[in-house]
């Protein structure tokens, strides 16, 4: 973390661009900004510090169930209005929910800057939470449900089974989407009661970046979003994990698989953790591209697995560093997960080449380059690092961090984590139908 780094309640002067300035509101809401006048767009993205991870035993899916309600309509805005209005000036609008944060993003042409926030801070301060909204948007997720997760093959173990074998805490160990049995017993007072909580500017990050006047931007955010009131404290979440001390296993009959499956996964520490850097760079060894160790050895040479993938899953606290891969029709499973355990073994004893960690840090830098043009994915990216560090800039220090880390380093974190006491197995087996 950067002690240097303030958010302010004023700003005296008009930054210059490409610099990263901090606005504070007596409210609580958290403001990060940045000017890149290359293109006449703007992105407006706000992070509410909530996901499923927040969530309690036989309540499931709540905090999913709020990116949708949250395009049902407000004091000023009506139903489905929220993205006719962004579409009809030539903007781009969506929302998503992970185990961590909820957030909504805009890019809308630069003279539409405040028409975002104007619609965000609608929504933030008078959203219809009632019980027409709530019945139809229940009924809308547990069709989603269906369609994504129950009728299509390895779903059920992608989204839910992978952390539910591998965790014993609550918050990590069910899914993002929710059970349909939560969202059937789930009653409106729950439901608005979870939303007083923690959709309140106090629990949330804004970020704009684009082309637009920071003096300017300062202006709008205090006109709409200042009078909002703040939440009350919002309650941590424990998301302590231990690690296993032994190899869990589990066997799933999936209804929809053509063929069978292997999904292996190890316990991480938290994203904020100093092994998150090696662990990076060596998910780009692994699994990235199809010069990756593992495809080159699973794909190409063995020809063991028609498809696969794998890395960390990018939770914010203990996460999971995983590898998934279908079976050739013509080999075994028990053969497909010799050979995965020899690559890590190979990794935790005798290392990566030098030239394999040079092929990661370059592709780490050219992913650092993009993300930084792309307006959109650096005001997500601005709300991903207030979030986590309270300092937004410490995504720009980064390169450097993943320039420093060395073969021994990514050795070490594949000895320290990726041990057969700390994985869980789950082998997936067409069902019978």
């Amino acid at each position: 973390m950067n002690p240097a780094f303030q958010f302010q309640k004023e700003f005296s002067h008009e930054p210059g661009e490409h610099e990263v300035h901090g606005l504070i509101l007596p409210n609580g809401l958290q403001v990060v900004m940045i000017k890149k006048h290359e293109t006449p767009v703007v992105a407006v993205d706000i992070w509410y510090k909530v996901g499923s991870k927040d969530e309690r035993p036989g309540k499931s899916g709540f905090a999913h169930l709020f990116e949708h309600m949250m395009f049902q309509g407000s004091e000023n805005v009506g139903k489905a209005e929220h993205m006719k209005l962004i579409n009809d000036v030539g903007g781009m609008v969506n929302g998503s929910t992970s185990q961590d944060r909820t957030n909504y993003w805009q890019v809308v042409p630069a003279n539409q800057l405040e028409l975002a926030l104007w619609l965000e801070a609608d929504r933030m301060n008078s959203l219809k939470v009632n019980l027409e909204n709530f019945e139809n948007q229940r009924s809308t997720v547990k069709e989603e449900r269906r369609l994504r997760i129950d009728n299509q093959p390895y779903m059920r173990v992608l989204y839910e089974l992978k952390d539910e074998v591998a965790y014993t805490n609550f918050a990590y160990k069910h899914s993002v989407i929710g059970s349909m049995e939560d969202l059937d017993r789930a009653s409106l007072k729950e439901v608005k009661d979870f939303h007083d909580i923690y959709y309140r500017p106090n629990n949330a990050v804004l970020s704009i970046v684009g082309d637009f006047s920071v003096k300017a931007a300062t202006s709008l955010v205090k006109k709409h979003f200042g009078s909002i009131p703040a939440g009350k404290s919002v309650p941590e979440t424990d998301l302590s994990q231990p690690r296993s001390r032994q190899e869990i296993r589990y066997n799933y009959e999936d209804p929809f698989a053509p063929l069978p499956a292997l999904m292996v996964s190890y316990i991480i520490p938290e994203r904020t953790h100093p092994d998150f850097y090696a662990l990076g760079l060596l998910e780009k060894i692994l699994f990235d591209g199809e010069s990756s160790s593992f495809y080159s050895t699973l794909i190409e040479d063995r020809q063991l697995a028609l498809h696969m993938f794998g890395g960390n899953d990018g939770k914010f606290g203990p996460g999971l560093f995983f590898v998934f891969a279908q079976l050739h029709p013509q080999k075994d499973l028990a053969d497909l997960e010799k050979t995965i355990q020899e690559e890590f073994r190979r990794i935790r004893t005798t290392g990566i080449s030098e030239a394999e960690l040079e092929k990661a840090k370059n592709k780490v830098k050219a992913d650092f380059i993009s993300q930084r043009e792309t307006v959109r994915y650096l005001a997500d990216l601005m709300c991903l690092y207030t979030t986590l560090y309270q300092d937004p800039e410490q995504f720009f220090r980064e390169i450097r961090i993943f320039e420093a880390v060395t073969w021994e380093n990514i050795q070490q974190v594949a000895q320290k984590y990726l041990t057969p006491e700390n994985r869980s197995v789950i082998e997936i087996y067409p069902k019978n139908r």
